[in-house]
Order: C-alpha cells, then structure tokens, then sequence
C-alpha cells in the first residue's frame, strides 16, 4: 500500500474477493523526509500515513517494512551507474523488479503468505499452461511495459485487481468506500530526488566530469561538465559553441564513458532499426525460434512491429520501421497482441 488511491482499492477488491490481506507500506529511505513529499510522492512519510488510515478504514492489519538498504543497493546505486555508464534507466521498472516484486514477494512467502496484490493497472490471464501477462483495459493507465521484467514465477504469485478499470472508475470506487486518499494527485517523480532534479542530483553522486561535445566527424563543437548530464535524443541543454552549418538542431547521439565525450548531430542520425538487449527475462517461456511481433522502448510508447532472434542472453531486434531516441539503459518489452512475451535492457543500436 503505497499510500496512493490505487493501492487502497486494489486491497479493498482483494478483501471483498475473500482474501485474508495485510497491507504493507514499504519504508525505502533512512530518512523518509528525503524522499519527495506531498501530492508527488509515493513513498514519503504523509504517503505512509495515508496507507495507514486506508487499512485502517478497510479493517486490514497493517505493517510497515524496512527495505531501505535493499532500495538504496538495488535502485538508487544502480540508477547512478548506468548514467555513470553512459546508460539511461527507468528506476521505477528497477524497483518493480528488484523490490515489490523480489525483496517483499520473497518475503511474504516467507511469512506464509500466498502471493503479492498491488494496484498496478495490468491484467493477468490464469490458463492451464500458465499465468500470462496483458496489457490493461485503461490504455492510458496501462503499466504492462514496466512489468515486463517479471518470470512466470513472480506472476503466479501475483495479483493486478485494477487491471479491467479505467481511473475514473477507481476513484469514485474509493470516494464511495470512504476512502480520503479517492482524490489524491497520481506520483510521477523519481521518489528518491525530492526536488526532482536528476542533474543536480547526478552531479552530487558523480561530481564534475568536464569532457567535449563533438560532432560525427569529431569535430569539438561544445563543453560538458559530466557526461551523465545527457541522455540519448536530448535536444535541449547541449550548450553548444559551433552553430551547425546547415542550420539544424542537433541531438545527443552518443555517450561515451570511456572517452568522456558526447556527440551531437542532426535528428535523422538518431534513426534506428536494430537493437541489442541484454538480460532477458521471460513472462512464459523463452523464445527458441525467430519471432515476430511489437516491441517497446519506452514506459509510454508505442509498440512497433519488429523481428527478434533470442540467444546467448540476448536479443537482436529488427524494427519494420527506423525509430528515432532509443537509449541503451531503457527496458525493451515484446508484445503479442497486448499479451507480454518477456522483455530485455537495450545495450546497443545500428542503423
């Protein structure tokens, strides 16, 4: 229970429906007031008192559990890296994989519970050859993409009660149940940056980096004070001394660690058809054959057909169409239909 209107009604649907619940608010800071608080949060002290008064209003027992230390290794640690490695994360699919449903599922069953209820809006499909993975009802809520790291395990394990509503519905649900958090604002900020800024942030956790901005030709064109301060596709912020000569916008194209350099140019030269991903994880079984179907690249993109070979832990995607700012760092989801095939973090693309 994060403290959120989700998660209260997705408790309550689980008690209508029989279950014997407990709500769990996870305590991911030392210090929770240096998480974002307010209407952004999702894991800040006022959010804690919200999960505690919706158990209480549901008649649930309730529970706070300590996964700091777990959050701080798993998410912010491996957040700094991958921009320290010139990467892009999504630290909101690392948490989902790593700690709702790893650290507190593997705890819960520990405890003798059967399995963990969230209010993520996606729908699971329970067939004798297994549970499968599928898109939620409400597009604009759907967060399949950001479970598309979880095994077939974990989702056995797992139940997604919001998965066949749209918002709307969920809120006035939790206005007629009595519910004060009915209107609460959605969370959409990286809860570990109270100010959400991820440069600033960045830049105390990585300090100062100065390195150049070239061109494709490797040309100096600008300065940078840290590398991680970009990310692939970036139009703005690039503070570049050499006007292009065409007259064109110039993009972030590449991030190199190594040589602490960032090179820019025109969007065009951001268009990709292939892509390597890493650290496959299979919401069934693992692909043996070449497979077509939809892939996506980002939490709020769309799917695109493509072509995929599985082996050797990793992927190799042909998109059907170029597209344009996709970042080694960020997951990979393949989609049959709107059911979720697996998923793998993108390592590299070409042309």
């Amino acid at each position: 229970m994060s403290g959120g209107v989700d998660s209260a009604v997705a408790a309550a649907r689980a008690v209508d429906a029989g279950h014997d619940v407990t709500g769990i608010h996870l305590a991911l800071s030392k210090n929770p007031q240096s998480f974002r608080s307010g209407a952004r949060g999702c894991c800040s002290k006022e959010d804690a008192h919200d999960a505690r008064r919706a158990a209480d209003v549901l008649g649930i027992p309730f529970y706070v559990w300590d996964l700091s230390d777990r959050f701080q290794a798993d998410v912010v640690d491996d957040f700094v890296a991958e921009y320290a490695a010139g990467r892009t994360p999504n630290p909101c699919l690392r948490c989902n994989e790593k700690i709702k449903f790893s650290a507190v599922l593997d705890r819960a069953v520990a405890l003798g519970f059967d399995a963990v209820c969230t209010g993520h809006y996606a729908r699971l499909n329970r067939t004798e050859a297994g549970v499968e993975l599928h898109r939620a009802s409400d597009p604009a809520k759907d967060q399949s993409y950001v479970l598309g790291v979880l095994d077939a395990s974990q989702l056995s394990r797992s139940f997604f009660p919001l998965g066949t509503s749209l918002k709307p519905e969920v809120r006035a649900e939790a206005e007629a149940r009595g519910l004060s958090v009915a209107n609460k604002p959605d969370s959409h900020d990286i809860c570990f940056i109270p100010d959400g800024d991820t440069t600033g942030f960045l830049g105390r956790h990585l300090g100062s980096a100065p390195g150049d901005i070239v061109d494709r030709a490797g040309t100096k064109v600008g300065d940078h004070t840290g590398a991680h301060q970009f990310t692939i596709g970036q139009r703005r912020g690039l503070r570049l001394g050499v006007p292009a000569d065409d007259g064109k916008a110039r993009y972030v194209l590449d991030i190199s660690p190594v040589t602490n350099t960032v090179t820019v140019g025109p969007h065009e030269a951001l268009a990709v058809r292939r892509i390597s991903a890493e650290r496959p994880s299979w919401t069934s079984g693992p692909l043996t054959t070449p497979w077509s179907g939809l892939v996506q690249v980002r939490a709020h993109g769309v799917a695109m057909p493509a072509d995929v070979i599985s082996g050797d832990g990793r992927l190799q995607v042909t998109l059907g169409e170029p597209a344009a700012g996709i970042a080694p760092g960020q997951a990979l989801v393949l989609y049959d239909g709107d059911r979720v095939v697996g998923s793998g973090t993108i390592a590299g693309t070409a042309a």
